[in-house]
């Protein structure tokens, strides 16, 4: 992003919030951690560096910009006297942190009021960093740009978990566009939208997604000359099903088969 942008301040606010969430989470990465679980029937886990990570970040935007809002995954959200709201999800990703792989990343998006215009993930074990505003995308400041892909034959697809897909009939959606997939892997949560703005993966095609799931990842897989929309062609920002890929070809191909097409 050139130092000329209207958000290049908040692009180097984020940084320093992603600086912060990482000290947290690398304090229990491959350590042992406390592990609560959010549900009273199945499992949904959240550890105490998703909150540790959450409580940094908060602080640091409740010093430096106090009337903007704050939306979160671990705390409730805090309603601003701005437009601006910082979209947070400390660790995407958290079942792949207790297991140890570094699948896992902080979601940092700044959004304005209509849209994000600013998203970042972090992954601060491999010390891998994804910014994007919708205009560029960038992995440790090298440009990032999407590959060609014109059918879903040849496409590289990535989802976080079969389990993802609740109802039988997005089961039966996602199982169409899967079975005609040359490579279908999962599991990477976050990793697998910015695998696709880097050019190695070609869809992400996911079910059930919070605002502070995919807010951060709009600019990036945009910046990087991708598509994200939900399974209907609408606007990503509010989670949801949403289907992104690198291609706005094989974008329209998937949506055609989602839909029954």
């Amino acid at each position: 992003m050139a130092p000329d942008s209207p958000y290049f301040e908040y692009l180097q606010f984020a940084r320093s919030l992603a600086d912060a969430a990482g000290l947290a989470t690398l304090a229990g990465f491959r350590r042992p951690v406390q592990i609560d679980n959010k549900w009273t029937t199945g499992f949904d886990p959240v550890t105490a560096a998703d909150k540790a990570a959450e409580r940094a970040m908060r602080r640091l935007i409740q010093q430096r910009y106090p009337r903007h809002g704050i939306l979160g995954e671990e705390e409730e959200r805090a309603v601003g006297s701005s437009n601006f709201t910082w979209v947070l999800d400390p660790i995407d990703g958290t079942r792949s942190y207790i297991l140890g792989t570094p699948l896992w990343g902080t979601l940092i998006a700044l959004n304005d009021g209509s849209r994000p215009v600013l998203g970042l993930m972090d992954q601060p074990f491999t010390r891998e960093r994804f910014e994007g505003d919708g205009r560029g995308a960038w992995l440790n400041g090298a440009e990032l740009r999407t590959r060609p892909c014109p059918a879903l034959s040849e496409a590289r697809l990535m989802s976080s978990s079969p389990g993802m897909f609740a109802t039988p009939a997005e089961q039966q959606a996602f199982s169409a566009v899967a079975g005609q997939a040359q490579i279908l892997r999962y599991g990477a949560a976050c990793y697998a939208y910015c695998m696709l703005a880097a050019g190695h993966v070609d869809a992400v095609v996911e079910a059930g997604l919070q605002p502070y799931d995919i807010q951060a990842l709009i600019p990036i897989i945009e910046g990087a000359g991708g598509m994200i929309t939900t399974w209907n062609g609408g606007d990503a920002q509010h989670g949801g099903n949403i289907v992104a890929c690198g291609d706005r070809r094989l974008h329209a191909e998937i949506l055609g088969v989602l839909q029954g097409g």
